[in-house]
């Protein structure tokens, strides 16, 4: 079923205009909110000089949003979801603007990090699949490839210009006035919210899973995706890979302060870098539209991401680490936005909430539990067994160096060659290999009664 895109009230915008106009206002939101992440990194690292403290700030920031999503995805296919799209901004510049006042008072404490990223985070639980939902309202199908590029696109240009302008800000304004700026693009990314029009789709039927109890819409999301093995099977590798990555990958930051003797510029740099890959990725896709077989965006986006990670974990310069940074997020819109378009086509807008809120706990549950292990991993294993002279450091030290660093590093690369065994597992399987030839679009026509279709 497609949507018109017609009947938009007056001074009000749908289509691709209106998404460009919402799009603008989510980049300028997360170049605040990128802003302030890096300044309260460099902070909390400073405060504690612990991976477990800057994961725990991941781990408090990210739970909430699997915990909540079942809930939220439900709430979105009751609300309308131009409404759910605004509270959930609200929510997170109120959190921001929460930490602000704490920092002026001299009162910023890193509990207070965990505590707004969760409420925060339980909030951002409704951002996904009140988006994924508006896209598949507001644009046509042959879009979903595009308008999901540019999201990619916003998100990792607002990481090219964020940490260069954090550290030139530190200097000048200050932790308090970045995270002014955050709070002040959020009340920019809501403003734009009142200028677009985002069609509702009609309620669901029962046969659809329509509306009944709350408990019942947020079961069909589960059983909707059980009944469809090739969709279940794709969560399943995004499970098993962000699983991966909160074990390797999220201690990025870590390792990079830990090799440069705490250098807020070297992390700067390569998170830069990571937006750089970031925006060549998503222009790439929303100019090209990804692999005419979505799935082969996922699978091998899978491999070289991992790849590119184990390479990053490696490094011990500032060039290899910015190099394999970029090449890791040019990949990821890829990958992302091809199982993204997969999903918009195959599932009616009338269910999308509560299934793509479900697809997110299933792929994500994961990642919390990665995150909560890693810091520790990091601090009480990996990082002794490769000072000089530890228990790893005679067998891999000559791939990762020894000293500061070194055991994030080696876990990155066990975690990144363990990621890249996801898409082959993929690939091996046919339920998941030939997803899209399986399922039907939700919007294809009946066939005749005479015809065959096979799969």
């Amino acid at each position: 079923m497609q949507l018109s895109q017609a009947g938009a009230p007056p001074g009000q915008f749908s289509g691709m205009r209106g998404f460009l106009i919402f799009w603008f206002g989510q980049l300028v939101s997360l170049l605040g909110t990128s802003m302030s992440r890096f300044a309260l990194t460099i902070w909390a690292w400073e405060i504690t000089g612990q991976a477990t403290a800057l994961a725990l700030v991941g781990f408090f920031s990210f739970a909430p949003v699997v915990l909540v999503s079942p809930l939220a995805g439900a709430l979105v296919d009751r609300l309308p979801r131009k409404v759910v799209l605004m509270f959930s901004d609200l929510a997170a510049g109120l959190a921001s603007f929460t930490i602000l006042l704490l920092y002026l008072m001299g009162d910023l404490q890193i509990w207070h990090l965990y505590v707004a990223g969760a409420f925060a985070g339980a909030f951002e639980s409704f951002q996904f699949p009140a988006f994924s939902a508006a896209v598949s309202t507001m644009l046509p199908k042959e879009q979903y490839g595009r308008a999901n590029g540019l999201y990619s696109l916003a998100e990792s240009a607002s990481g090219i210009a964020a940490p260069v302008l954090a550290g030139l800000l530190l200097g000048v304004i200050g932790i308090g006035g970045i995270l002014t700026i955050d709070v002040i693009t959020f009340a920019f990314a809501v403003s734009m919210l009142l200028f677009i029009f985002i069609p509702q789709p009609p309620q669901a039927d029962a046969e659809e899973g329509g509306r009944g109890s709350l408990w019942r819409e947020i079961v069909y999301g589960f059983r909707y995706i059980v009944d469809r093995r090739s969709l279940l099977g794709l969560q399943l590798l995004f499970s098993a890979s962000n699983l991966l990555s909160g074990l390797g990958f999220v201690l990025m930051p870590a390792m990079v302060l830990a090799r440069t003797g705490n250098d807020a510029l070297a992390l700067g740099t390569v998170q830069s870098f990571l937006g750089m890959g970031g925006v060549a990725g998503g222009l790439l896709l929303s100019t090209w539209g990804g692999f005419r077989r979505r799935v082969h965006g996922v699978l091998l986006g899978f491999i070289l991401i991992s790849l590119f990670q184990a390479w990053l974990g490696t490094g011990q310069t500032l060039w290899v680490w910015c190099a394999a940074g970029f090449l890791m997020l040019l990949v990821l819109p890829i990958l992302n936005g091809s199982n993204q378009a997969i999903w918009q086509a195959k599932v009616a807008p009338t269910v999308q909430g509560r299934v793509f809120a479900t697809r997110r706990v299933i792929a994500q549950i994961s990642g919390p539990v990665g995150t909560l292990l890693a810091g520790p991993l990091a601090d009480y294993l990996f990082e002794p067994a490769m000072r000089t002279g530890g228990a790893l450091a005679g067998a891999f030290g000559w791939l990762v160096g020894t000293g500061p660093g070194a055991g994030m590093g080696l876990l990155m690369v066990m975690t990144g060659l363990l990621g890249m065994v996801v898409g082959l597992v993929g690939y091996a399987m046919p339920v998941i290999r030939n997803a899209e030839e399986i399922l039907p679009d939700h919007d294809a026509a009946v066939q005749p009664a005479t015809t065959s279709v096979s799969g």
